[in-house]
This record gives structure tokens, C-alpha cells and sequence, in this order.
């Protein structure tokens, strides 16, 4: 379901600065415990795999992330020194194939070229798809007879079909076959935007293990939307046009004000370390803080990733039902990775990665432009105030502009473009957006206008014999907080009102804080309807100087939650969505919130289950998981492209610090234009 463009790990950095210097300092090799695997260690990853199975099937190969206390001590180690020790673990490699029909986990030894183990998994659901089985499960129907039968009919021309694969959930069975469905599209070279002409009425159904259709239907048909209007290509617009925006740029003429060290980022007072994943995506890792009063740098997070998406359509309707994805866990937030375009994706001052991720025969592919990072001006303000009320003073104003640090990447997922922005503040906080644009889902139909409709078609009349069905976008977060440190624990800050009911005061009712530390799992899970009960990760070990718990909050933007019934088998494979909050104690093996095999898994090993065990997290090495949405019903503004819809989260400090952080930053050097004389007409 990714588009074809594709590859992810980084040792290749591509400077794409244009015009300015960027200071990099090349690692020696596996200096940093967390990197990515590289293009040669995917290679022998492949020949070590191969040896034992010939026709293996790669589905996904990552870090076997060593163990935490061990990277944490040589972190520590080496936060201050310009000549780090290199970190002295083996490197490992966690492997998931499909072998004659059975899915294997392979723990792969890096250091030693071994294998170490070799574990046949025969529990529910499969592990993420690979690009290669979408590619030639997407092209069977095109030479299937019963199909060439079903264009013909339609008086479509099979050359100019193009389908893709659908995975297809679960519905209370209690052993699946792996399968998707084929859904199409009519392309007849008059415009790119396939998307928006499906053809309906036809399911094909094919096994993956076996490669071929096992179930086919033409139930009715539907007319194929029309292509007038779909096309959204720059080049083929007609005019007027609108011009009325004028040229310009970013200058940093002394270059950028960030360092790479391989994947270790140093920005202002933050210090982190990037990593590409082929399933999650980017991983921010060991991202500190220097706190200058302190004269050291303070841990705040150990790593944060989307750990996983749930998007259910809404279409009760035989074709489009078993539309419920699981994007991360069944195709790929890093295979589905696009490469990144200068000036219009990333501005004009970004540094861009390269990265790699494994193929189906577990092959290295390369994406160029993976992630991009940049300094932001975008003309917001830090912290002003200004004075009128000293007598005798003219006005005194202070103002700080906000420079921040962003990390950017895109996925593609099918019709769907997800932006993923981790931008780091000076403040301290870390802000998270993740933004929605590209085609919408649509549906075709016997409808040109809404006075027709008299069903339920579960979705918008956004353009004639268009429907754009309703649909939902759940992503959850994984956020291992360590706020000064492992031991934090989750504190509850309910506001609640108080009424006054003496004559005390001339006010009837005021609001007051009240902290409720959670003990267990199920004390941590929370909905966020209200706003009325704020979320701050503590360390209880540690106070500022005046007492009050150190501590990072949780601030959500828009929070939603499922509409969809409990009991329903898609919402049991998509329980993390049932809480916006959620909080586990520190598993290595506990990384995604909808579970390791998350294509058709019947929703028994995910955080919904994970947390039944009521766990102790109070002064603990805790997980932060925080799921944030969009309920979408299409408009006719979505077609024939998606204008981008944006939303996150912040995680802001919270008596972190002694003071504000930024007290002594001083404004950036304004740039000198190259050309400032011209004179408005």
C-alpha cells in the first residue's frame, strides 16, 4: 500500500544545505549504540538468513535495541567527552521472515555473524507486509479471466487498470489464512489521480503465502467517477493563476546553528539521537537538556516513535467493510518513507539523511531524503512583556523570538500523505505534529447530487459519482519519559471547583489543583474529554530548589475518542485508541501499542491487554503512551487533493527548571540581505 519510491538507515548523509555550510563530524563505525542498521549489516543479515532458508520472505529487520541500563551508563559516559568511548556490546539485529507458510523470529548477532535464535511464531495475526508481495499480489487480477471479463463488461480497458492490496482485519475467526483484497482503478492517461476513479462492485481476494486469487466477485455496477477535474498537477492547471504571492527565502549566512555526530544531533540547549525504523519510522532517542544553572545536560526522554496507527473506514458495504488498518504494524511508516523535496517539503536551510530498509528477498533499499532537519523562524515569539508603569521610564519592551529545531519526515501511505514533525524548543519543550494531506478514500456511486440520496452512503458527495467515506486517524505515541532519570511516576492534576459558602469573600466559587499520583496501569488510563485533568510525568526523587516535584506535562491538542462499539473486532485489534493516556512500566518487548503482529491479530497481545496485569508504575521506569486523532468526514475542499490537516501534542516542562530556561537567550543576528535597495512599485 506504499507508493513505489522507496529506502531507510544512516551513515549516508546527503547535504542538501544549498548555500550554507553544515559542520559534521563523520562517526567511526557503530559508535552510537542506537544507530540504525546500515546498508552492509542488512547485507549480512541477508546472507546469515539465507544460509538456513533459501526462499525466506523478509518482512521486517531492525536493532535489537540493547539493553537500556547499558546504553544509559555509556550515555552518561559520554556526554561530556569530545572523544566518545565506543560502546562495547554486541550489535544485534531482530529479523521477521515468512518460511513455507510460518513466521519466524531471528535474533541475528551482528558482532559474532550468527545466529542466535530462531523461534517459529504460531500465534494470531502476521507480521508487517513487504512492498515486493503488495507489488505482485496487486497484479494478478490483471491477468485473471473472470476480471478481464468484469473491464470488459464495463467497457474499461484492462491496460489502463492499476490495483492495489488491502489488508482485510479480523472478524472472530479463530485461525486466518493470510490474504488480502485487490481493490482498482481506472487510469486512462488523461490525469496521475487515479484515486479519485475506483472502480466498484468487484472484490478479489488473494493468499499471500500461496500467491494467488482464492475468492473472486462482480456483484453490481457502478460507473467510474470521471477525470475532469481530478488532476492536481502544477503543470496541467489552466489559468488565471494566482500569483500574488511573491518570492522568498531563508538566509543563515553563518550556517546552521545545529552539529551532526553521525545520528547525534547538538541544537541550542538540546542534545538527541535520530534513527529510522522500516515499521515506525523516526525514533528520537536519549533526547537531553542543558540546564545552564546546573551546568549539565538533564535526561528527558530515552525514546519516542508513533508506535502505531489505526484508521477504520466507515463503509458498511461488502467491498469497503473490511477497510480497517492497522498503517505502522501491517505496512510500514518507514517502508512507506518518501524521499524528501528540497525547497518545498524542507526549506531552503534543511540538512537531509539518506536511509535503508530491507526488501523482500532482504535486499537493502535506499531512500534518499528520508528526514530532513532545519532551524525555524516562522516569526512567533518566545517571551515578551512590556512595561508602561515605571514613572519616570519610557515604554521597556523584551521579546524573543522562537527559533526551533525540526525534524521532519513523509509517509506515504497508499492515498493517505502523513508529515511527521518533531520540533524541539529552547523552552524546553518538545512539540509533536503530525499532519494529514494527500487523496482521499473514495467510493464510486450511481449519485451526482445530494437530492438523490436516499441511503445511508456513509460518507460526503464530494464531487459526481464521488463519495469520500467517513473515516477516523488514531496514532498512539510511545514516550519512555525519563525526567531526571528512570524512577518517574504519572501524577494526575485534577482542576476541580470549589464553592464558597460564607462571607468570606465576595466570590462564589473559585478552582483549585488537587494531585493524584497513579499507583497501578489501571489508575493511569484516562480519557481526556474534559480538559479538566492535566497529565505531568514526575520524578519524585528529585524537587527544585523551592519543592515542587521536577516534572514534564502532557498537553494534548484536539482529543478525540473511537466511536465505534467496544465489542467490535476492529476496535478489539485497535484498543489502544479506547484511552487517550495510558502508562506501562519500562518492556523491552513491549514496543507497540496494537502489538508485534498486528495484520488480522485478534487484539490479544496489545496495551489493552498488557495493562489487565494491573502493574505497580509509581516511582517506576514508566512508558508514556499517548493517542491523539482526527474523525474525518470528507468535505468537498478534501478533493480533489487534501489542503493538510494538522495536529499533536506537547510535552512542556514542568518545575523542570528553577526559573525560565530562556531568561538569557538572546535574540539570533538579523541577516544581511543580499539585495536590500529595491524599492517597492
Amino acid at each position: 500500500m506504499c507508493s513505489l519510491i522507496r529506502g531507510p538507515s544512516f551513515r549516508i548523509l546527503l547535504l542538501s544545505f544549498l548555500t550554507l555550510n553544515v559542520f559534521i563530524l563523520v562517526p567511526t563505525y557503530g559508535l552510537h549504540p542506537l544507530d540504525a542498521l546500515t546498508r552492509s549489516e542488512l547485507n549480512q543479515v541477508q546472507t546469515l538468513v539465507k544460509k538456513s532458508y533459501k526462499n525466506a520472505n523478509f518482512h521486517y529487520v531492525g536493532l535489537d535495541e540493547p539493553e537500556k541500563s547499558k546504553v544509559i551508563s555509556w550515555h552518561s559516559q559520554n556526554q561530556l567527552k569530545t572523544k566518545p568511548v565506543p560502546f562495547l556490546d554486541h550489535r544485534r539485529a531482530f529479523v521477521l521472515i515468512r518460511v513455507d507458510s510460518k513466521s519466524h523470529e531471528i535474533l541475528v548477532d551482528l558482532t559474532s555473524n550468527s545466529i542466535l535464535s530462531d523461534k517459529v511464531y504460531d500465534g494470531n495475526g502476521y507480521a508487517m507486509l513487504n512492498n515486493e508481495e503488495q507489488e505482485i499480489a496487486s497484479a494478478l487480477p490483471l491477468k485473471y479471466p473472470p476480471f478481464i471479463a468484469s473491464m470488459a463488461k464495463r467497457g474499461l480497458n484492462v491496460s489502463k487498470v492499476l490495483c492495489e492490496a488491502f489488508t482485510i482485519g479480523w472478524y472472530g475467526e479463530k485461525k486466518t489464512k493470510r490474504v488480502v483484497t485487490i481493490m482498482c482503478y481506472y487510469n486512462d492517461g488523461t490525469t496521475l489521480n487515479f484515486y479519485m476513479r475506483p472502480i466498484e462492485g468487484i472484490k478479489a481476494t488473494v493468499n499471500l503465502d500461496q500467491m494467488k486469487i482464492v475468492d473472486y466477485h462482480d456483484r453490481l455496477m457502478i460507473p467510474v467517477p470521471k477525470a475532469d477535474g481530478t488532476d492536481y498537477r502544477e503543470s496541467v492547471q489552466n489559468p488565471p493563476f494566482d500569483t500574488r504571492i511573491k518570492g522568498m527565502t531563508i538566509l543563515q549566512p553563518d550556517g546552521p546553528s545545529f552539529t551532526l555526530d553521525g545520528n547525534h544531533v547538538r541544537w541550542a540547549n538540546w542534545d538527541f539521537h535520530l534513527a529510522l525504523d522500516m515499521r515506525v519510522g523516526p525514533i528520537i532517542s536519549l533526547a537531553s537538556i542543558y540546564d545552564h544553572e546546573m551546568r549539565k545536560h538533564r535526561r528527558v526522554m530515552y525514546r519516542g516513535y508513533i508506535s502505531e496507527m489505526f484508521v477504520p473506514y466507515q463503509d458498511m458495504g461488502d467491498e469497503w467493510c473490511t477497510k480497517t488498518f492497522l498503517d505502522a504494524g501491517e505496512f510500514g511508516f518507514g517502508i512507506c518513507a518518501m524521499p524528501l523535496q528540497p525547497l518545498k517539503d524542507c526549506p531552503q536551510n534543511a540538512v537531509f539523511f539518506d536511509g535503508y530498509y530491507t526488501t523482500r528477498d532482504g535486499t537493502p533499499a535506499k531512500i534518499s531524503n528520508v528526514f530532513c532537519i532545519f532551524e525555524r523562524n516562522a516569526g512567533d515569539v518566545m517571551w515578551r512583556h512590556s512595561e508602561a508603569m515605571l514613572p519616570g521610564e519610557d515604554v521597556i519592551t523584551e521579546v524573543r523570538p522562537d527559533v526551533t529545531l525540526v525534524v521532519r519526515m513523509v509517509s506515504t501511505v497508499a492515498n493517505y500523505d502523513y508529515m511527521i514533525d518533531w520540533e524541539f524548543k529552547q523552552s524546553g519543550s518538545i512539540k509533536v505534529t503530525t499532519s494529514l494531506s494527500g487523496m482521499l478514500a473514495v467510493k464510486g456511486s450511481m449519485y451526482t447530487h445530494t437530492d438523490q440520496i436516499e441511503e445511508e452512503v456513509y460518507g460526503t458527495l464530494v464531487a459526481e459519482n464521488t463519495i469520500g467515506i467517513r473515516h477516523d486517524h488514531f496514532l498512539n505515541f510511545h514516550l519512555d519519559l525519563d525526567i531526571d532519570g528512570e524512577p518517574n511516576s504519572l501524577m494526575k492534576a485534577h482542576l476541580q471547583m470549589v464553592k464558597v459558602s460564607d462571607e468570606s469573600s465576595p466570590r462564589k466559587s473559585y478552582w483549585k489543583v488537587v494531585h493524584e499520583v497513579a499507583k497501578t496501569e489501571l489508575d493511569a488510563k484516562l480519557q481526556l474529554n474534559s480538559g479538566a485533568t492535566e497529565i505531568i510525568v514526575v520524578n519524585p526523587n528529585k524537587k527544585t530548589k523551592v519543592g515542587n516535584y521536577v516534572g514534564y506535562h502532557l498537553i494534548p491538542g484536539s482529543v478525540i475518542g473511537p466511536l465505534l462499539w467496544e465489542e467490535d473486532h476492529q476496535q478489539i485489534r485497535g484498543a489502544f485508541t479506547n484511552y487517550n493516556v495510558w502508562v506501562t512500566p519500562y518492556n523491552k518487548s513491549e514496543k507497540y501499542a496494537g502489538g508485534l503482529y498486528v495484520d488480522q491479530a485478534h487484539g490479544d497481545d496489545n496495551i489493552a491487554k498488557w495493562t489487565l496485569r494491573n502493574r505497580d508504575i509509581e516511582n517506576k521506569d514508566i512508558v508514556l503512551w499517548y493517542t491523539q486523532g482526527f474523525h474525518h468526514a470528507p468535505q468537498q475542499e478534501d478533493f480533489p487533493i487534501m489542503p493538510t490537516l494538522s495536529g499533536g501534542f506537547e510535552l512542556r516542562p514542568s518545575n523542570f527548571f528553577d526559573y525560565n530556561p530562556v531568561l538569557k537567550v538572546i535574540s539570533p543576528k538579523p541577516a544581511k540581505w543580499v539585495n536590500c535597495s529595491a524599492k517597492p512599485t
